[in-house]
């Protein structure tokens, strides 16, 4: 596919700085680019890069200046660059249709366009929207619905009657609908609370791979529309995570915690049960939130504290080595004192 720089810029909402009828071919990384190829520099930093690459052209920030480059100058170079990424990378949906080996109830209805890959169940009273792909290895329990250009990966297991809307992407290996974990003491020994809710995932989620989203006890856990989740997640039983938030890593999220709008919980983030998490809060890598968080903050730590909180714990602990050898000199000036006044 080739499409010039004019086209390009008239896509992404820019404006060229160079000659427009350049042709590119692909995109690349800045420090891959050759001839033919578009890449992209985002901050000060890589500046330095513009006049030494190969690439036919440089997506920059408005107002950025190179002698040997065309530019295409935008708001938000990272944004742009990745919807240049979908225009080169697209492919037109071609159903393949359901596989041989695939087993489908007679009871499930399925769309227009539907395919379905080898092995995978389709069981009783499932319906698939329009140009649902399932691929292979995938368990789609009883009276579950999947809304129209969802795409469910191989090896995916959704628990019977879950809920998931339109265009979500189930990354290889998502649970969905497995049992909350849930025990109530019975002497000595640990009796099952029944999970008997489900799980409602909105339009326009992905969940990467060997994500959980486990059933609520009663009611529903659910994801809202927009929320994008990272591999090796753990949503536990009545969990609710607000529209367009970023679950990284190796988060897990215990019971019944609520999570606002745009909330960011970055990589190995643990969430205590029943906490609430406000809207557009960012909680730091690796912190332990162990109470509630009102919105509009920034938190870090185990325990989560207010970031500059954080910040200043974290710097006294580099200097608790001097600290201790400080406090060790004081209180041995201050037993050879007790000493001399002893004598006296």
């Amino acid at each position: 596919m080739k499409r010039t720089l004019r086209e390009l810029a008239e896509l992404v909402g820019g404006q060229v700085k160079g000659d427009s009828l350049t042709e590119i071919v692909r995109c690349a990384p800045l420090e891959l680019a050759q001839e033919g190829d578009i890449t992209y520099v985002k901050s000060e930093k890589y500046y330095r890069f513009l006049e030494t690459n190969r690439a036919s052209a440089v997506i920059t920030p408005y107002q950025v200046t190179s002698d040997k480059k065309n530019l295409l100058w935008v708001e938000n170079p990272e944004l742009a660059f990745a919807k240049v990424l979908g225009i080169y990378h697209s492919k037109a949906y071609r159903p393949t249709g359901i596989h041989k080996t695939a087993w489908i109830d007679p009871t499930a209805r399925l769309g227009k366009d539907v395919s379905v890959g080898p092995f995978s169940v389709i069981s009783e009273k499932v319906v698939l929207g329009d140009r649902v792909v399932i691929h292979s290895g995938v368990f789609i329990g009883g009276s579950s619905s999947i809304g129209e250009n969802t795409v469910i990966y191989p090896n995916v297991s959704i628990y019977e009657g879950m809920t998931i809307g339109k265009n979500v992407v189930l990354h290889s290996g998502v649970v969905v609908g497995s049992d909350g974990f849930g025990y109530v003491k019975d002497g000595d020994r640990h009796f099952k609370i029944p999970q008997v809710g489900g799980v409602t995932i909105e339009d326009d989620v992905e969940i990467g791979a060997n994500s959980t989203i486990d059933r609520a006890t009663m009611g529903q856990t659910l994801i809202r529309r927009g929320v994008k989740i990272d591999n090796l997640v753990q949503v536990a039983h009545n969990v609710v995570i607000g529209e367009n938030s970023i679950i990284v890593a190796q988060v897990g999220i215990a019971g019944s915690s609520r999570l606002g709008r745009n909330v960011i919980l970055a990589g190995q983030v643990g969430v205590s049960d029943h906490i609430e998490i406000g809207d557009n809060v960012m909680v730091g890598a690796q912190s332990g939130v162990l109470k509630s968080i009102p919105p509009n903050q920034v938190y870090f730590g185990s325990p989560a504290m207010r970031q500059k909180e954080s910040w200043r714990i974290v710097a006294l602990v580099s200097r608790l080595p001097q600290i201790k050898r400080t406090l060790d000199e004081l209180v041995r000036r201050v037993k050879q004192l007790e000493e001399k006044l002893g004598k006296k």
